[in-house]
């Protein structure tokens, strides 16, 4: 029997999102203490050329570009287990219609969780078939077995599933139903239709470098048999989410996002914001106002006893200790204020629970600019000479952002699988950065050595931006402590990200070295 191995702590994941926006996606996953701490750290490299500094781009417009959404991880099931296992979405819909047993809101989330969970299987199918279909055009026996198995059993399930699903949604209508409810169950049931058409349409396009002869032909109109089912089943029902070959299916994209957000809400925790800050902030600020003031009314009292309060010198003497208590008071703020900003979070805000309504934990943002860099930080930008010889001899702007999330797995959901996990998903947007860059291409002078004619060439100017990222894991319980960082390299010119490179880990013992990563379209 084998041995199944634990998750890790924390998972990262980076893509470019487009040409203007990277996506960092971190996985938390508390291995089941009472409380577990990370902290995120990401260090912006940018170079002096971008005039890029607190002044030219403030903590206000930081987080202006920063979008985050964190969820719970969408529950890990196969389509048999959607179709037998006593914790599947499915299931409890039905045992509901037998027993009568929960509220019309219960229904309802757990029919959005069950176009999550199905979601989430056809992704797995489709990345499957798509993994298997890269290699060689001849595969293996044994790989043309797994994958003919695996595209019938993948359809035969999703099949019964949706029968199932659509049985019982048309008990349901019998039943006397809320509008609202039955309105969220059309829904659902729209959405579910376009997850079974998109999954099973993407995994035939990655089907298109097998031979066209059996097994793999009737295979592929089997997945299209049902994407066509599919789209006739949204044509009798009068929804406008079927794809047109002529327009420009605005409608479609715009529909489909509707229906993404609708269902998957029921997996994003909310945030509930404090200003802790604030209140720290107007304590300390009362500080200095009490030390002026102590200062001005100690200069009163001195003059009061030197001089009379009717001579030119008592008041003289009064005007310039209000001017010295007015100055005293504003040096004070920005010092304290600089405490603050080194000392207190910017955003402090509760994690929450959408259908508990619980808070499960907190999380903590912060930004600093020109912080001191750890030495694991910029050891791991040791690549090459340019990189080396940079940190401290040319102009370059570093800017730290820190985000440390405390989870209570006491109050974290769990499934047959173990505690559930949450994603947290950081989406970033460069444009700020491409303000004061150059033409992204210039004319280069170039002289043929054959008949010594000069030309031009096509020359790209680009411009490196270095993220490099640590992550913390720390147990309270266990006193388990784990670090590890990670460098990306963002390409960018004026139209925005043209390539992201991420690098090995050195932190991890693999050498060090560029890899291509991906590419923005």
């Amino acid at each position: 029997m084998s041995q199944v191995t634990a998750p890790l702590p924390l998972q990262s994941r980076f893509e470019v999102h487009d040409r203007k926006q990277f996506e960092i996606k971190l996985e938390y996953q508390p291995s089941g203490v009472d409380e577990t701490r990370y902290l995120v750290e990401a260090h912006l490299f940018l170079p002096g050329s971008l005039n890029i500094d607190a002044e030219t781009y403030p903590r206000a417009d930081f987080y202006a570009d920063i979008h985050n959404y964190v969820r719970f991880k969408t529950p890990v099931m196969a389509v048999q287990e959607l179709l037998t296992s006593d914790a599947s979405p499915l299931v409890r819909l039905e045992a509901w219609l037998r027993t009568g047993l929960g509220s019309e809101k219960d229904i309802v989330y757990q029919a959005k969780l069950l176009s999550c969970v199905l979601r989430g299987a056809l992704r797995r199918f489709a990345t499957g078939v798509e993994t298997r279909c890269e290699g060689p055009v001849a595969l293996p026996t044994e790989a043309c077995a797994t994958l003919e198995s695996d595209v019938v059993s993948m359809q035969a399930g999703v099949t019964q599933v949706l029968a199932r699903f659509r049985q019982w949604l048309r008990s349901v209508g019998e039943l006397r139903l809320q509008e609202r409810s039955r309105a969220s169950l059309r829904l659902v049931d729209e959405y579910v239709s376009l997850l079974v058409e998109n999954g099973f349409r993407r995994a035939v396009a990655d089907m298109k470098a097998l031979p066209r002869g059996e097994p793999w032909l009737q295979l592929r109109k089997g997945l299209m048999e049902a994407v066509l089912r599919e789209e006739s089943y949204r044509k009798e029902h009068r929804l406008r989410s079927v794809l047109s070959p002529t327009g420009d299916n605005e409608e479609y994209i715009q529909r489909l996002g509707m229906l993404k957000k609708f269902c998957m809400n029921v997996l994003f925790l909310s945030s509930r914001r404090r200003q802790k800050r604030q209140g720290w902030e107007e304590v300390l600020f009362a500080l200095a106002a009490g030390i002026a003031m102590a200062f001005a009314t100690a200069v009163a009292l001195w003059a009061q006893i030197r001089f009379t309060q009717v001579s030119l010198n008592f008041f003289l003497i009064a005007v310039v200790g209000y001017m010295m208590k007015d100055r005293i008071k504003e040096g004070l703020r920005r010092v304290l204020s600089r405490v603050a900003a080194t000392h207190l979070s910017d955003r402090t805000a509760d994690l929450v629970d959408p259908v508990t309504g619980r808070t499960i934990g907190t999380c903590e943002e912060r930004v600093d600019y020109a912080p001191k860099v750890p030495d694991s930080v910029a050891s791991l930008r040791h690549q090459d000479d340019f990189l080396t010889v940079s940190q401290g001899e040319l102009t370059e702007t570093v800017i730290r952002y820190q985000k440390h999330i405390i989870l209570d797995a006491r109050l974290l959901p769990r499934t047959e699988r173990g505690l559930s996990g949450v994603t947290d998903i950081l989406r970033f947007n460069v444009e700020r950065f491409l303000r004061d860059m150059d033409e992204p291409e210039l004319a280069l002078e170039y002289v043929d050595l054959a008949d010594l004619s000069v030309g031009h060439i096509r020359g790209a100017k680009r411009y490196p931006v270095d993220v490099v990222l640590r992550f913390t894991v720390e147990e309270e319980e266990t006193d388990r402590r784990q670090e590890s960082t990670q460098l990306v390299r963002l390409v960018l010119d004026r139209n925005g990200i043209q390539r992201m490179l991420r690098f090995a880990d050195t932190a991890a013992g693999a050498p060090p070295g560029p890899m291509p990563w991906q590419s923005a379209a």
